[in-house]
């Protein structure tokens, strides 16, 4: 066969086809040997060449290697390679630095994931301890309220009491002469919280009506129609008024005709109780014709009184009402300054019935002392005080006798002599005003002498009332030994001894109490009507209305921007301003007025000076409040008494100073189209510490552009629209003042936030004093007996701008409300002065100077554009101001002081670990 084959291959095939099939297997036999030696050479020689290379590399013969590394110094030959050789060393070491770091960090890593499981397990049980804390705190709360539940019940207001029209089990006194408020008032139409309503008859109803003096009657109407008790609804009202005088003589009704129409009125109710029968006298001359009319149970309240007309705790002295339709004009009243005057004391007058018997015998001064008493003192009084005129050892003016006829009068009482412009033009030349009450000591008080006790205060002479047994005007809430003297008539021949022994400190503060007397309760029909309601409403211990305050119109304004802070502005220096205030803004606590406080303080009079503490002596400055006198005791508010804690300056940042434990402030900023500067302004106020809200005054009519936005500082701002553009708008008593501490600043006033916390501490210490920055002083100009304004730098101060300056809110109140208006009127006119106003003000009530703090002597922003200060007319129109506002006050209210407030540690150095504090020194 196998030749065959060969034989086949040779001839080509078998057949005729040999020749195709040998090249087709031919190519077979290729392709297959081909494939073979392909995966030979793909599957073993790799497998051969790694086993070489393994085993080989592994001999201990390090010279037979052949794959394995070189030696440096083999392969370094080359020149080129050396490079090479230094980079991988350097990237070696490189690596094993790297290397050594990653070990580092990872075990700071385990080490931090260590704290991270101690942290979350110290949050845990601090979560735990929070929870515990959380129910401890409500459980003491729970058992707090428990205790005050059983100590305290809970009491709610009264329901208001309407009585009976007829009042039939009204208990009936044995005579209406023992009247007294317990048997004659009825309490139950006046409830404590009633707010006091008074009805007011309509004299022109009744036909005595017709007889009243005009002026009087029109005045009084006047007074009605803006008082703040004054009530429509007779079923409500405690108390009903009725005015009766002054009448007109040749009209007079008679006294049955008056008594009959008196009885007569709606709500008389047969006996007349809670009523109040008003007789005002215009003249000295006004006769006592109630005296013969049954008044049954209403009161009285007339100039004069018989003793066994008036009765005490009932009935009212009230003054004359001289000025019936005009308001004094302070120009003409005197000066308060000199102290003494030409003469020491004065005296006109006349009384017919005794004036021959004490003209007949005049002896010597010498002789007086050592003779006897006469029996009739005006005797005597006649004969001493002539022999003090004769002596020549002072200047005084007595006559006896006058030179035209004198005025109409009662019996035994001496009548007033000339008109009222001569009276008064000799009182302003008297130090002291004798005032000889009537000889018949049944008569208590006469109009003749109210009429003279006016006319001495009202010009500043100091009344010497000769007569002890005297009733004066609202004698029982007036210290009248403040503003006069009362002497008994058997001490007339000491009467010169006395007076000429005062000093003339005590002289001042005398003729300034009596000044503040007439201004408060004698000059305007306004004050009597007010004073008498106060005291009727004092006597039945109902708490006063509260002062109204201004509403504030607020102008829309977006905020859109959020302020930044001012590095200037944050920068504390040197100073630690204790804890920074991150509650929301609260309001002072409003202290209207305590129930049980109102009978108490009736005769409560603040530091003796002359301001408005004797009706209403309940003010902000009272040391004491209701909820702080748990806090009192050594008198520093939070400082223990003794050793231990406190002093160190932590627990004073804590408490921020002063007695009042959290407290806020209001910025008052008032400006007038200066949108930018505004703007820079408030934002520099962002993060202040306790800020309560800022109020702006835009005192300009034009309203602030729509596109403004205004900055957000994290409390409110509220934009108040103001009726005119007044400087006095700075003062008003905003209802939006929400703080007892106002912080008056202007619109272009440049301070930081630490000279801001500090002025804020000390003030929480001088609560009734103005604190702030920039100091100014007044001066005598000698040339021109004039005051002068001065803003030089100086060792003295006695004014602090108030646009830049702490103040209470109640001062804003005396401002706006109680301050003569013709000061008001003097700052609308010159676009000036407001501050001076204030310092005046603030200095007259409480006869203290200003506080400055810090040794800033201007406040202006650089940069800012000119305010009105640094117009020509600036200055001398301060010196104008000035000099208005002493004649108004009647004399320098202002008061020098030659120091300023730092805090304690002012420049002292501490070391780290003390804590610095602030104190007011």
């Amino acid at each position: 066969e196998l030749m065959t084959g060969y034989t086949m291959l040779r001839n080509g095939g078998v057949g005729n086809g040999g020749q195709p099939w040998l090249l087709r297997w031919s190519n077979r036999i290729r392709l297959t040997w081909l494939s073979f030696t392909l995966f030979v050479i793909l599957v073993f020689f790799p497998l051969i060449a790694h086993y070489y290379l393994t085993t080989i590399d592994d001999a201990d013969d390090a010279g037979k290697r052949i794959f394995g590394p070189r030696t440096g110094n083999e392969l370094c030959e080359v020149k080129h390679v050396q490079d090479l050789c230094r980079i991988r060393e350097s990237v070696s070491e490189e690596l094993l630095q790297l290397e050594a770091k990653r070990q580092e960090l990872n075990s700071e890593i385990a080490k931090l994931n260590l704290k991270i499981e101690a942290c979350k397990k110290s949050i845990e049980n601090a979560k735990q301890d929070l929870l515990q804390l959380k129910n401890v705190i409500s459980q003491t709360e729970h058992s707090y309220k428990e205790l005050m539940a059983q100590n305290q019940p809970k009491l709610s207001l009264p329901i208001r009491l309407l009585p009976d029209k007829d009042d039939a089990t009204f208990p009936l006194p044995k005579s209406n002469r023992n009247c007294r408020l317990h048997n004659c008032f009825d309490y139950s139409r006046c409830p404590l919280t009633s707010g006091f309503p008074v009805y007011v008859y309509n004299s022109d109803d009744y036909p005595f009506g017709s007889s009243l003096d005009p002026l009087i009657k029109q005045a009084f109407e006047a007074t009605v129609r803006t008082n703040v008790y004054v009530t429509e609804n007779a079923n409500i009202a405690c108390v009903y008024i009725i005015l009766v005088g002054e009448m007109q003589e040749p009209v007079m009704p008679k006294p049955t005709e008056l008594e009959q129409q008196l009885h007569s009125l709606p709500y008389w109710r047969t006996d007349g109780h809670n009523h109040l029968i008003i007789n005002l006298s215009r003249k000295s001359e006004t006769q006592n014709f109630i005296y013969n009319i049954s008044t049954g149970r209403a009161m009285i309240a007339q100039s004069t009184f018989y003793d066994a007309q008036y009765r005490p705790g009932f009935d009212i002295v009230v003054s004359p009402l001289v000025h019936a339709m005009s308001e004094p004009n302070f120009l003409e009243i005197p000066p308060q300054v000199p102290v003494k005057r030409k003469y020491l004391f004065s005296f006109q007058g006349e009384k017919i019935e005794s004036l021959r018997s004490s003209l007949q015998e005049v002896r010597s001064f010498e002789e007086e002392i050592e003779g006897n008493a006469p029996a009739d003192y005006d005797d005597r009084i006649i004969t001493t005080l002539k022999a003090v005129q004769d002596s020549k050892l002072d200047f005084v003016l007595v006559e006896f006798t006058c030179k035209n006829q004198p005025k109409a009068s009662l019996p035994t009482e001496w009548a007033l002599c000339g008109e009222r412009d001569d009276r008064l033009e000799l009182l302003k030349l008297s130090t002291f005003a004798l005032i000889i009450t009537p000889g018949d000591t049944r008569l208590v008080i006469s109009a003749g002498c109210t009429m003279r006790l006016f006319e001495a205060l009202e010009v500043g002479a100091i009344p010497v009332v000769l007569g002890e047994q005297v009733q004066l005007p609202y004698n029982d809430v007036i210290r009248w030994n403040e503003a006069a003297l009362i002497i008994p008539k058997p001490r007339i021949t000491e009467v010169h001894f006395l007076l000429r022994s005062i000093s003339d400190n005590d002289l001042l503060a005398m003729r300034r109490q009596g000044r503040f007397l007439w201004e408060t309760y004698f000059s305007t029909s306004d004050n009597v009507f007010s004073t008498v309601l106060a005291i009727i409403r004092t006597r039945i211990q109902i708490p006063a209305a509260p002062i109204r305050e201004e509403p504030a119109v607020e102008i829309p304004h977006r905020s859109g921007k959020a302020a930044g802070t001012d590095p200037n502005m944050a920068d504390n220096g040197d100073l630690d301003l204790g804890p920074v205030e991150t509650e929301p803004p609260y309001a002072s606590p409003k202290y209207l007025r305590n129930f049980t406080l109102t009978a108490m303080d009736i005769y409560r009079n603040w530091n003796s000076a002359p301001g408005p503490f004797h009706l209403f002596p309940y003010t902000p400055f009272d040391p004491v409040l209701p909820s702080e006198a748990k806090f009192l005791g050594s008198g520093t508010g939070f400082r223990p008494i003794g050793g231990g804690a406190g002093g160190s300056g932590k627990e004073f940042q804590a408490a921020l100073g002063g007695n009042v434990p959290r407290e806020q402030f209001t910025v008052v900023m008032l400006t007038y189209e200066r949108e930018e500067v505004l703007m820079n302004s408030l934002e520099r106020l962002n993060g202040l510490p306790y800020l309560n809200k800022v109020v702006v005054v835009w005192n300009s009519p034009k309203l602030p552009s729509e596109d403004l936005l205004w900055p957000d500082i994290g409390v409110p701002i509220m934009v108040v629209r103001t009726e005119k553009n007044s400087l006095n708008n700075r003062f008003l008593p905003w209802d939006q003042i929400d703080t007892e501490a106002i912080l008056s600043i202007d619109d272009d006033a440049h301070l930081r936030h630490d000279e801001i916390m500090f002025g804020f501490r000390v003030w929480r210490e001088a609560r009734d004093r103005i604190v702030g920055f920039p100091g100014r002083y007044h001066a005598w100009d000698i040339p021109h007996q004039s005051w002068l304004y001065n803003s030089n730098y100086s060792c003295e101060l006695s004014m602090v701008l108030t646009g830049a300056a702490f103040f209470h809110k109640y001062y804003a109140y005396l401002y706006s409300y109680v301050m003569p208006q013709a000061i008001r009127d003097m700052v609308d006119e010159y676009i000036n002065c407001e501050d001076i106003a204030m310092n005046f003000l603030v200095s007259h009530l409480t006869r203290k100077p200003p506080i400055k703090v810090t040794s800033r002597w201007t406040f202006r922003c650089p940069g800012c554009p000119q305010a009105l200060s640094h117009d020509d007319s600036h200055f001398h129109e301060r010196h104008k101001c000035i000099n208005f506002f002493v004649k108004v006050y009647g004399y320098m209210p202002l008061l020098y002081t030659q120091f300023r407030v730092d805090s304690v540690l002012f420049k002292t150095r501490l070391p780290h670990d003390k804590t610095k504090c602030f104190k007011f020194i």
